[in-house]
């Protein structure tokens, strides 16, 4: 019953190459316009798609023969890649890095990659002013869905259509180290997304989300000093800053340390409500001939004061129309408070070209506290709600390690990349709180909410539970016809065990001890230079459900349920244009108690079929455009209601297309950046039975920032404006039907570089 049930050097297979081998290069809805104005746009690009360069091979002339020196980092190193001249490790613009962690595979660009990834620099968050990672995962990719909330009691996004928990993002290849359920991003150089499961690269995710990773790279100093200190505001009134700063020492720069730091409180753009963060946070590593060392250590804290929860229909069947969004509908008295502390350390070694050993551990502690809405139900059609009020808290204690060797080996004209490693986390947890506090209902209107005194707070144990998860993967990937193809195998044996108990440990609950394995297969062809073909079958692993005890099996435990994905995508990349082509299914499983038997059982599905475009271009100079569109049906195969099978899942919006442009201006001393961005997403259906929706709505945003040298020394001045037509909208949450997209919000930040 604890926390949100009522809300609820790795760098795998890229190190080492010998120093004389090539190794491995580095349906109708509003908004339909916005899509094809795309498509359109993409048209501008054909002539490229075959008028190549003839000096391709000349190109090919001038890569270099000596490799570059491996860059530590907590997160997966390059230790040798091969580089041609004037190649940037950033497509247009710098906001999206050629290379990802895929998991314990290692770091590799997108063209050397069977899977969909996306993987967002430090520039894009600071160009962007997200304030966490939904900001910067959600703003162009079509693949992830957000309700756009501000202010809720976790960050809320989708992948592919399937929900995704905070807690299973990884840092640096870790899970359970980053903040629990919302994160400030200017600690990270990178933020990675991989679509579809991934239980054979990462091993299960604590929460068990299946349909996407989002891996948060830490931030490592580079060799020349830095000092970079940015003020930043939001509106209404929301205050602070960040800096950055790091520096090198040693004869050969071998030793480094960066320090990051937040803080911004104030109102936010919703009435009564405040929004305050805080973050430090300090990254060390030492590289040596052979050896590469990093640590991280961090605190956060967030809290929001008028949290939002959202609002349930109840009976009612119809959908409001939503209030003004700047309406807190949820009492402005509550509020969420997150403390997380955390370190992390990892360690490579070469013991010689072929192999190399790594090793990582890391612990977080967590501390939340929830004092506000835990449902808030729609009673009549004029806006009236009654919300209860729960109080919920937690403190949790995560440890995560992953220990592994790698290396390469040739059989013939195979060559081979083959990685094994054990993963293994553990939680503690002790939960606190009640679900509903008794005589703190409370009756307002939604249009013009008026709401009472504080409830005093109040937490008396509820229960403690472990997780504990230990898992052993190997993988091979086999190269033929001069790399030009390329097959993944892998296997993975996967453990899992909790226990619930009791306050004080006094009687065990429930328990659960059940082992899957899990594989994964993918296939690449690199057509060329600048076209890579894949497919891949891989699974995903979320823990099994018990038989309730009204159930007629009951205590019947089942293993660890088995999303699978098919996928099959083309990737093109050339100097001004770079886009990836997908289709996939995924089908994952669920539970259910059979109506006619009152068997419980794992029977149930949810299979998610789509297709994904997404881009990244430069189609004139000084224009940069990225975005995409995708469409998705989430279809309930198996149910216990028969009648509901075949219908759309709740919460997925079948259609997004997403468009984000850029255009350089020079003037006076510096470069003016006018920016836009528009989101389109269609409706989204509230119940099983599709006979509640909320409609389709389209979101623009326009900025521009100015770049410019001080006294020598870069400054730049940023200004947006997020949802610029202050668009009234309703979005699904997490645990209710509907919650208030963000309204009409001003950033301004700047920077200079001391």
């Amino acid at each position: 019953m604890g926390k949100h049930m009522h809300h609820r050097r790795q760098d795998g297979l890229s190190a080492p190459q010998k120093r004389d081998s090539r190794g491995l290069q580095a349906t109708a809805f509003a908004p339909k316009a916005l899509l094809l104005s795309m498509a359109s746009a993409m048209l501008m690009y054909a002539p490229v798609l075959y008028a190549q360069p003839a000096d391709d091979e000349a190109k090919a002339a001038v890569r270099k023969a000596s490799t570059t020196k491996a860059q530590p980092s907590g997160e997966a190193n390059l230790a040798e890649v091969v580089v041609e001249a004037g190649q940037s490790s950033t497509y247009p613009g710098g906001h999206v890095s050629k290379n990802s962690r895929i998991g314990f595979l290692g770091n590799k660009t997108a063209m050397e990659t069977p899977f969909n990834t996306v993987s967002y620099t430090d520039k894009f968050v600071e160009d962007s002013q997200a304030r966490n990672i939904t900001d910067v995962i959600a703003a162009t990719d079509p693949s992830v869905f957000t309700n756009g909330a501000i202010g809720g009691w976790s960050e809320n996004y989708y992948i592919r259509g399937f929900q995704s928990d905070t807690n299973d993002m990884s840092m640096n290849g870790l899970f359970g180290i980053a903040p629990y359920y919302r994160t400030p991003p200017a600690m990270f150089s990178r933020i990675e997304v991989l679509k579809g499961p991934s239980a054979l690269l990462n091993g299960m995710p604590p929460s068990g989300s299946v349909a996407g990773t989002v891996n948060l790279v830490s931030k490592r100093a580079g060799d020349e000093p830095l000092l970079r200190i940015s003020p930043t505001y939001m509106s209404d009134s929301q205050w602070g800053g960040t800096i950055d700063a790091s520096r090198r020492f040693g004869q050969d720069k071998q030793f480094g340390i960066r320090v990051n730091g937040v803080y911004q409180d104030g109102s936010g753009p919703v009435r009564q409500q405040d929004l305050k963060t805080q973050l430090g946070s300090i990254g060390m590593d030492w590289r040596g001939h052979r050896a590469r060392v990093s640590a991280d250590v961090y605190m956060a804290n967030d809290r929001v004061d008028g949290v939002v929860r959202g609002i349930n229909l109840g009976k009612i069947k119809d959908v409001p129309a939503p209030p003004n969004p700047k309406t807190l509908v949820n009492p402005d008295w509550s509020y969420v408070s997150n403390k997380d502390r955390g370190a992390m350390m990892r360690a490579e070694y070469d013991f010689n070209d072929n192999i190399t050993a790594y090793a990582a551990f890391g612990r977080s502690k967590t501390k939340y506290e929830y004092n506000g809405a835990t449902s808030s139900e729609l009673l009549d059609n004029k806006g009236t709600i009654n919300t209860m009020i729960g109080q919920l808290a937690f403190d949790v204690d995560k440890k995560s390690a992953d220990v592994g060797l790698k290396g390469q080996f040739n059989t013939g004209p195979v060559a081979h990349q083959w990685v094994m490693n054990t993963t293994y986390y553990k939680h503690d947890e002790h939960d606190y709180g009640v679900r509903r506090v008794a005589g703190a209902d409370w009756i307002t209107n939604m249009y013009h909410p008026k709401w009472g005194k504080t409830v005093p707070f109040n937490k008396p144990p509820i229960s403690v539970s472990t997780l504990e998860l230990t898992s052993y993967g190997a993988a091979d990937i086999m190269s033929f016809l001069d790399e030009r193809l390329q097959l993944t195998l892998g296997l993975r044996y996967q453990e899992v065990k909790s226990d619930m108990f009791s306050p004080g440990y006094k009687t065990l609950m429930t328990h659960y001890k059940k082992h899957a394995l899990t594989l994964g297969t993918a296939l690449l062809f690199k057509a060329n230079d600048h076209i890579s073909l894949y497919g891949n079958y891989i699974q995903g692993l979320t823990k099994g459900d018990s038989a309730p005890i009204t159930a007629a099996n009951y205590p019947k435990v089942f293993a660890p349920y088995k999303t699978k994905q098919a996928e099959l995508g083309i990737k093109f990349d050339y100097d001004k244009l770079s886009q990836t082509i997908s289709l996939f299914t995924i089908k994952k499983p669920s539970s259910y108690t059979d109506l006619v038997t009152n068997m419980f059982t794992s029977g149930g599905q949810q299979r998610n079929r789509g297709i994904e475009w997404s881009f990244i271009a430069s189609p004139i100079e000084n224009v940069r455009l990225m975005g995409g569109a995708s469409y998705i049906k989430p279809e309930l195969t198996r149910l216990a209601k028969r009648d509901n099978e075949g219908n759309m899942a709740t919460g997925v919006a079948k259609v997004q297309g997403k468009l984000g442009a850029e255009w350089d201006i020079r003037a006076a001393a510096g470069v003016v950046t006018l920016s836009a961005n528009a989101t389109a997403v269609s409706k989204q259906y509230l119940n099983q039975e599709n006979t509640l929706s909320v409609g389709g709505h389209t979101v623009y945003d326009v900025g521009a920032r100015y770049n410019a040298k001080v006294s020598g020394h870069p400054f730049t001045v940023r200004a947006e404006v997020k949802n610029l037509t202050n668009k009234a909208y309703w979005g699904m949450p997490r645990l209710s039907n509907l919650s208030l997209g963000a309204p009409r919000t001003f950033y301004v930040s700047g920077s200079y570089d001391f």
